[in-house]
């Protein structure tokens, strides 16, 4: 089986310090004197897995588990501060909503412009450019500028972009949250075909259902750590069972 992506002993660091609230010479100044603040703060550290060729992987964990950080640092964002990150495979990321967009360019505008930052020609934009309208719902929208749009209508653009090029890994930050019912389960049946299809997904959502339904493996992290990586269903319910004690 092809492997796909492979963290190893993976950790990333974030440098906290005076250097936010002053200027470079300031900075300079402070350093010199040896008057200056600087904390470390590790959003992830010691992570290793591996995914292969139609893997779907969901990553799940509380609130400031590293889950957002680690998919940054797979998807080239950010490099680690130690450990290494091997990607077999052109990748579409769909990390935060209203990423990669110009608010005051027009959903077609925008379309071209995240197809081209995805790495994909003017051509094939324009063979897959009215599918990706039509998925999105938004053909009364095209001359529209994406800032007038509701946030449900970002996501579902987002999402229909980073689906219908076709990547072979595809990569979800809570995405499938937003937006209707209806657009939800038909965004679900998207993953499953694109899965069958032979791509890698990893795919981080709260929902711990969707989770279940849609992933063969599951990372769990907390605090930046790694608690546990293998079998989704194993995983889950051991997730489950430490909310069900958390919230009693």
């Amino acid at each position: 089986m092809k492997k796909m992506i492979e963290v190893t002993d993976v950790s990333i660091r974030y440098m906290l310090g005076d250097f936010k609230e002053i200027g470079i010479k300031e900075w300079v100044m402070r350093h010199l004197k040896g008057n200056y603040h600087l904390e470390e703060f590790y959003a992830n550290e010691g992570v290793t897995f591996s995914i292969d060729q139609g893997d779907m992987l969901g990553i799940i964990g509380t609130n400031g588990a590293g889950k957002s950080t680690l998919l940054k640092a797979i998807s080239g964002i950010m490099l680690p501060t130690k450990g290494t990150i091997r990607v077999n495979g052109t990748i579409a990321a769909l990390l935060e909503l209203g990423s990669g967009f110009d608010g005051d360019l027009t959903v077609l505008e925008n379309t071209y412009l995240r197809g081209a930052m995805l790495g994909y020609t003017r051509k094939f934009m324009d063979e897959k450019y009215d599918a990706i309208i039509a998925f999105a719902e938004l053909q009364d929208f095209q001359d529209r500028p994406f800032k007038q749009l509701s946030s449900g209508m970002q996501s579902r653009l987002a999402f229909s972009i980073a689906c219908l090029v076709q990547p072979e890994i595809l990569i979800l930050d809570e995405v499938l949250s937003v937006g209707d019912g209806a657009f939800r389960k038909k965004s679900e049946a998207k993953m499953c075909e694109i899965i069958q299809g032979g791509a890698t997904t990893i795919l981080v959502s709260h929902s711990l259902g969707q989770i279940r339904s849609m992933c063969n493996k599951v990372l769990w992290l907390h605090k930046g750590h790694q608690v546990a990586f293998g079998a989704a269903e194993e995983i889950c319910d051991r997730y489950q069972a430490l909310l069900d004690q958390m919230a009693d």
